[in-house]
């Protein structure tokens, strides 16, 4: 569970507005209901009126709407300092960035760990070996001699190399040549940020990242593929990528990214028919049942439906109660709603 700052840094950071506090916490307002960022330009609340949430879903539940002026459910703005350490991270990913490099930066490690956490579900320097680690693999699979492969990820020791790669992949370096993992990357939508996976051969994972259930699915890949999770790119997540960022402009009605999805046959049978389900429209559990071969199982088909890895991909927003009622939504139904206005507006372009 992402761990709040302390309270009187919370309303410091609120009060001066500072912007690298964006995404750590978000703060909802007693007196009239809503809940901003910490930089919200609309008049300061006073602490007594204050309660904090660490996500913006969370502050959903407890009742609150959200404001207006600084509209917390859009992509959350970067923090520069988290914008800049990524930066340094893709740029020379064999330097290590230690705490006190960290301090030098102006950056808090513990904020930096709870960002890290919160966005990418690990703490910076997680983040940074496992960036590190994953393009090494790139570097052996591809022919790579192992001494290559240490300098450049900036390990000292072959050992020290050996332990954090085995550590991270599962076995030492030596036996991995023809290895895989599943890549990871963090993208920004209208609706909150998203995690995606892809293997070799296709996109198996989008989720938002404030999902309750994005822990489990993480597992669920790790027990399925058999494979570790590390940050990184490739091609699929490039088009992966570019194919969202159009869909949620309008311009995109079916995606091209290859899929891989396994799970039971009835699953993958839910999964299928979800995909074919055309843009724009929607069917029901009960519908859904029945394409998948068995009217009687309308929970288990919605239960399908609710274990879909592959958000907005796999349409499972498309389905719907039989009475047009939204029904469930693994992302909230705010944004089932939204995806579904999204579509039904661009239908007839």
């Amino acid at each position: 569970m992402q761990t709040l700052p302390p309270i009187a840094e919370m309303e410091r950071a609120y009060l001066e507005k500072d912007a690298s506090y964006n995404g750590l916490f978000f703060l909802g307002v007693r007196t009239t209901g809503i809940f901003c960022r910490p930089t919200c330009p609309a008049r300061k609340p006073l602490p007594r009126n204050v309660e904090y949430f660490s996500t913006a879903q969370a502050a959903l539940f407890a009742g609150y709407r959200p404001c207006k002026r600084c509209r917390p459910l859009e992509v959350d703005a970067q923090p520069p300092w988290a914008a800049e350490l990524i930066a340094a991270v893709e740029r020379e990913p064999g330097t290590r960035i230690t705490e006190s490099d960290l301090r030098r930066r102006g950056v808090d490690p513990k904020s930096a760990r709870s960002y890290f956490l919160k966005e990418y579900g690990m703490t910076f320097q997680a983040f940074a070996r496992a960036r590190r680690l994953s393009g090494v693999l790139t570097q052996i699979r591809e022919g790579a001699t192992l001494d290559a492969a240490v300098f450049a990820s900036g390990y000292e020791s072959h050992s020290g190399f050996r332990d954090a790669f085995a550590r991270t992949f599962g076995e030492p370096p030596g036996s991995y040549r023809d290895g895989a993992c599943i890549q990871l990357a963090w993208l920004r939508s209208p609706l909150g940020p998203l995690v995606a996976g892809a293997t070799d051969e296709g996109a198996c994972l989008l989720e938002f990242t404030d999902r309750r259930m994005l822990e489990a699915q993480f597992t669920t890949l790790r027990k399925r593929f058999k494979l570790p999770l590390v940050p990184g790119d490739n091609p699929h997540l490039e088009l992966l990528t570019q194919e969202l960022a159009n869909y949620f402009t309008g311009t995109l009605r079916a995606f091209t990214t290859p899929l891989v999805f396994p799970g039971t046959d009835f699953q993958r049978r839910a999964w299928e028919r979800l995909l074919e389900i055309p843009y724009g429209t929607t069917c029901s559990y009960q519908q859904l049942a029945a394409a998948v071969g068995n009217p009687a199982a309308v929970r288990a088909a919605g239960r399908a439906n609710g274990l879909n890895r592959l958000a907005i991909v796999i349409p499972c927003h498309r389905v719907v109660n039989k009475n047009g009622n939204l029904g469930g939504y693994g992302g909230g139904l705010r944004r089932k709603q939204y995806l579904l206005d999204l579509e039904r507006s661009h239908r007839a372009d």
